[in-house]
């Protein structure tokens, strides 16, 4: 369905970013890896993930986090694979403290990378979809776009600012054969947060699978986590010909969270 397309994928080294890119190129999607870390690794996963289909796979080391790098980014894509024509922006970074002790430097990091790399990319994407006459972007927000959490400001902020993004430009686009819509994942269990767990199993002396449970339980009702794989196939049909009219949505994958 997507044989023949280019993505980008931002922060597709690790979790559900790497999920998705390798859920595109199991489609035929040419993919474009970007992150931190290991990146032989991924890039070796998602060639393996698209070999039937003979796809391309690029990296880039952009810091989402810096405009200069982005737009070098993006200058790539068009010069390597001829253009961006599905943008998935799920780079991200996170930091817990109160709004009072929030220390400056990080609030700046997380509203760059979480919310302002998304603008910078999308500004530079667009252009050449509509050239192109198709396009999909899809924004990977979080269920601190459409509710709070206590410590999380910077992250909620911004999250609730990918959203508004989507919907702005997703009227911006609404005649075209181009959409922008956002994905809203609950608890996805990323080895960020296989971290919290066991800080959690260690701290209150209980097992790991019991700490699971306890972080599942405060709020995502299912007590199942989403997946990155089923992450990926919401956004396959994001982009398919069938969501042609899914338009500005914020699609909560969160096993119910959203729905109390």
């Amino acid at each position: 369905m997507l044989k023949g397309k280019t993505a980008l994928v931002t922060g597709s080294t690790s979790g559900i970013g790497l999920g998705i890119a390798l859920t595109l190129a199991r489609q035929g999607t040419n993919v474009v890896l970007n992150g931190f870390g290991d990146t032989e690794g991924p890039r070796q996963e998602v060639e393996a993930a698209g070999q039937a289909h003979g796809i391309k796979v690029g990296y880039h080391g952009a810091d989402m986090s810096k405009p200069a790098e982005i737009e070098a980014m993006m200058a790539y894509i068009d010069k390597d694979f001829g253009g961006c024509d599905i943008l998935v922006n799920n780079a991200g970074i996170q930091f817990v403290a109160n709004v009072d002790e929030f220390p400056v430097d990080r609030w700046d990091a997380i509203i760059a990378i979480n919310l302002t790399s998304a603008f910078h990319t999308m500004r530079l994407a667009l252009p050449g979809m509509k050239q192109r006459h198709w396009g999909r972007i899809v924004n990977i927000a979080s269920t601190h776009g459409l509710v709070a959490s206590a410590g999380k400001s910077a992250y909620v902020a911004a999250k609730h600012g990918l959203i508004g993004l989507t919907k702005s430009a997703a009227l911006e686009t609404a005649t075209l054969p181009v959409t922008v819509n956002a994905i809203c994942p609950g608890w996805v269990l990323t080895p960020l947060v296989q971290k919290q767990i066991d800080t959690r199993a260690t701290k209150e002396g209980i097992e790991v699978a019991e700490a699971k449970r306890q972080l599942l339980a405060e709020k995502q009702p299912s007590l199942q986590f989403t997946t990155p794989e089923e992450l990926g196939a919401l956004t396959v049909f994001l982009c398919s010909d069938e969501a042609v009219n899914v338009r500005g949505q914020a699609w909560a994958m969160d096993g119910g969270w959203t729905a109390q």
